[in-house]
């Protein structure tokens, strides 16, 4: 199984540095019980007014529901999202009961799936979050009404996938990449907020 390293600046939970978003995964079936213990730890995040505006869909592989996620995903996602024994939709109503706009409700399906990661990653799951769906198709598939989006697509499954025979060479090499991100001091600001370039400039 892929172990990757996370240069963190400073120490954090494993359950937070260990988690990373495979796309090759192990064949283990991930049954109903693995699955509503992810999503039950999603139900628990906290959302603006506690509206909870998310909306999931799931399908397990070999399912109808499964089938016709994959079918709104992009051709990229689709080449190596096979692989993934569990696939769902993450979706958010976007307005309050008042019938006025969520600006917050994004934010709130993003720490939805934000926990469902670090509960999945306790459970030896990976989660890989995807931008490439057509939205407009999922909706309608799925019918959702006119006052939801269709944010994301997701797939899981457990970490030990064989990266070299469920990828192509490009995304294998990805897959062994070592883990980045932005330094703190690209993104956090003790007073005003300043132009990533202009800091690169000091």
């Amino acid at each position: 199984m892929i172990k990757k390293e996370t240069p963190t600046a400073y120490e954090i939970h494993p359950l937070i540095s260990g988690r990373w978003s495979p796309r090759a995964f192990d064949q283990k079936e991930v049954s109903e019980e693995a699955i509503r213990t992810v999503l039950e730890a999603g139900r628990w995040a906290p959302s603006s007014n506690n509206l909870q505006p998310w909306r999931i869909i799931y399908g397990v592989k070999g399912s109808d529901t499964y089938d016709r996620i994959m079918d709104c995903l992009v051709e990229f996602n689709q080449s190596w999202v096979k692989n993934a024994p569990v696939l769902m939709l993450g979706c958010y109503k976007k307005t309050n009961p008042k019938g006025q706009e969520n600006f917050h409700a994004l934010h709130d399906l993003g720490l939805f799936f934000g926990m469902a990661s670090i509960q999945a990653h306790d459970m030896g799951i990976g989660v890989h979050q995807m931008a490439g769906i057509d939205f407009e198709k999922a909706k309608k598939d799925f019918g959702f009404p006119e006052e939801y989006h269709v944010a994301t697509a997701v797939c899981m499954g457990y970490y030990g996938g064989d990266a070299k025979s469920q990828l192509s060479d490009d995304l294998h090499e990805q897959e062994h990449n070592k883990r980045k991100r932005m330094p703190q001091n690209a993104f956090v600001f003790n007073g005003n907020f300043k132009e990533q370039k202009q800091k690169e400039n000091e």
